[in-house]
């Protein structure tokens, strides 16, 4: 065993030396030569034509223990595994902390927050002031449903098909405090973008004072013309909450572009940050009028930071996130909404030839990117689902919730091509065997 002393050196410098942004970071001992490299190679290749180069993904795919799971993992719409390199600097972070918790945690590893905003500010194309990170989108969205004053009789307009613990939020504030909580539905797939914000619109009345949108849809990876939305409600007087937990990491987009005026995701999905990970938006001269969902001793401060007084937490998995946020980078934002969009078309393209199979998902590039829904002509959605996984070893998630019945699947950039046709395959033996059967799907 090595002595104490060489431990607490080593422990001293790595806070120092191997943060994440930092020339000894992970990413840049073990895979940034690499990857450059073999971008280096593909450089005049444009995003969409890398989409199908087998070669460079298969470079990426090394990056991710999961891509070598005895389970073939695709319900990444949920959480996404993080690469190894995330994985062991969580692990770093973690023992650094073990040695004396509130000296690394509080003197050392949270010093890292301020670069590490000043990076996610990056990736987000807007103001480092202007972003909070926290824990899930969950907690970056209640802090703004909670955190808004509205008065009895006020009007929030949402959507039967956005997120339960959103609309659970938004139906308790109209429970304890008399709000108005008005739900349009939509039958997904659309592929017109104003018959969406029309509906919206129609929505609107005179106390109406939020309009609350998913930017993609979680049960069928809908990609909901959030900007066209905002642009409306704006012309109106009113706000505009976007959930982003399905689109940060995965849609090459800025927030700003958004025109939003508050956004929430999590970091955990897309980016492949740890588990546990979230980052929530405000626009800068909102942020004084916002109440921090947890305490803080100037609650009314225009400061982004009083969103952040979460007490302990875990800091290896935040500092995690800059890994992540390295990897992204390498990989390049476009580079990677083509390949996942790829990928879900692959499959689904295929599918869509097995008689008894729907596709529930538009594949048009503008309405869908991971994400798409698909169900077996007498198979309800969790018979698919446990069907796929005690046969096939194969992971989705099952969907019956009001007018929406299918399984859930999201591939991501460790999913190989050969996995997507296991699961083709899976489908093909599932289906009824009925060749005359007409296919019915929109978008295809």
């Amino acid at each position: 065993m090595k002595p104490v002393t060489n431990r607490r050196e080593f422990f001293r410098k790595a806070a120092v030396l191997t943060g994440a942004f930092s020339v000894n970071s992970l990413y840049q001992q073990v895979f940034a030569a690499d990857l450059a490299a073999k971008s280096q190679l593909y450089k005049d290749v444009s995003p969409e034509r890398m989409a199908e180069n087998e070669d460079f993904w298969a470079f990426i795919q090394q990056g991710y223990p999961a891509s070598s799971s005895p389970v073939l993992n695709l319900n990444n719409g949920g959480v996404s595994p993080s690469p190894q390199l995330v994985l062991d600097a969580v692990e770093r972070y973690n023992q650094m902390s073990n040695q004396a918790p509130s000296y690394y945690m509080w003197r050392i590893l949270d010093q890292g927050r301020e670069p590490l905003r000043e990076k996610l500010a990056l990736l987000a194309g807007c103001d480092p002031e202007e972003l909070a990170i926290n824990r899930n989108a969950t907690e970056a969205l209640n802090t703004i449903i909670y955190g808004l004053d509205l008065e009895k009789g006020d009007e929030v307009i949402g959507c039967k098909q956005d997120y339960p613990n959103m609309m659970q939020a938004w139906s308790q504030r109209e429970q304890r405090e008399g709000i108005v909580y008005k739900q349009i539905s939509f039958d997904f797939p659309v592929e017109d973008d104003e018959s969406i914000v029309d509906a919206y619109r129609k929505a609107i009345s005179p106390r109406t004072k939020i309009i609350h949108v998913t930017h993609v849809i979680n049960w069928v990876g809908q990609i909901m013309p959030v900007k066209k939305i905002c642009q409306m409600a704006h012309d109106r007087g009113l706000e505009v909450i976007v959930d982003g937990a399905h689109s940060f990491g995965l849609l090459d987009f800025t927030i700003p572009d958004l025109e939003a005026d508050y956004f929430g995701t999590s970091l955990h999905k897309y980016l492949s940050a740890p588990i546990g990970t979230g980052m929530l938006w405000i626009k800068k001269d909102k942020i004084s009028k916002v109440w921090p969902l947890l305490c803080n001793g100037d609650p009314r401060s225009a400061d982004i930071r009083k969103f952040e007084t979460l007490g302990t937490r875990s800091f290896p998995l935040e500092q995690g996130i800059g890994e992540a946020l390295n990897f992204h980078n390498g990989i390049g934002a476009k580079r990677k909404e083509e390949r996942v969009r790829y990928l879900k078309n692959y499959w689904a393209e295929k599918a869509l030839t097995i008689p008894g199979v729907k596709i529930h998902t538009s594949l048009k590039a503008a309405y869908s990117c991971a994400i798409a829904g698909v169900s077996v002509r007498g198979l309800t959605p969790q018979e698919l689902g446990q069907q796929l996984l005690s046969k096939y070893k194969i992971h989705t998630t099952s969907i019956s919730y009001g007018n929406i019945n299918c399984v859930r699947v999201s591939p991501h950039v460790y999913t190989r091509t050969a996995d997507l046709d296991r699961f083709v395959l899976a489908l093909s033996r599932l289906a009824p065997d009925n060749g005359n059967q007409n296919i019915e799907s929109k978008g295809a």
